[in-house]
C-alpha cells in the first residue's frame, strides 16, 4: 500500500476486518506470507487495461485467451519497463506499440 491511513481508528478497524476475513477463509499468516513471497518471485508479465494480470505460470487466463482468439498478439499486453531497454542501450528502429505505451 503506497498511502498511509491517517485515522488510527480506521486502520484498527481495517485490521480487525482483515483478520476476520482470514479466519473466515482459513488463511493463516504463514499462507499469506508465502503468497506474498510467491508474488515477489513471479511478478506479472501481462496486464490488460482493466488491471487483470498474469505472471505466465499455469494456464493462460480467460481475458488473454479471448484477446488471442480475437487476433490480438499477447505481446500487446506484455509489461515492460521503458527504462530497462534504455539502460541496456538497446535501440529498436521501430519499437512495437504496447498497451501500456498508450497510457503513458
Amino acid at each position: 500500500m503506497k498511502t498511509r491511513i491517517a485515522d488510527g481508528e480506521a486502520r484498527d478497524r481495517l485490521i480487525i476486518w482483515i483478520r476476520r476475513r482470514m479466519d473466515e477463509f482459513g488463511i493463516t499468516i504463514d499462507a499469506l506470507a508465502a503468497s506474498i513471497e510467491h508474488d515477489r518471485r513471479h511478478p506479472p508479465l501481462y496486464r490488460d487495461a482493466r488491471g487483470n494480470e498474469w505472471n505466465g505460470l499455469g494456464q493462460i487466463p480467460d481475458w488473454l485467451q479471448a484477446a488471442k482468439n480475437a487476433g490480438v498478439d499477447p505481446d500487446f499486453f506484455r509489461i515492460e519497463a521503458k527504462h530497462a531497454a534504455q539502460q541496456t542501450g538497446s535501440q529498436d528502429p521501430a519499437p512495437a506499440i504496447r498497451q501500456l505505451d498508450l497510457f503513458a
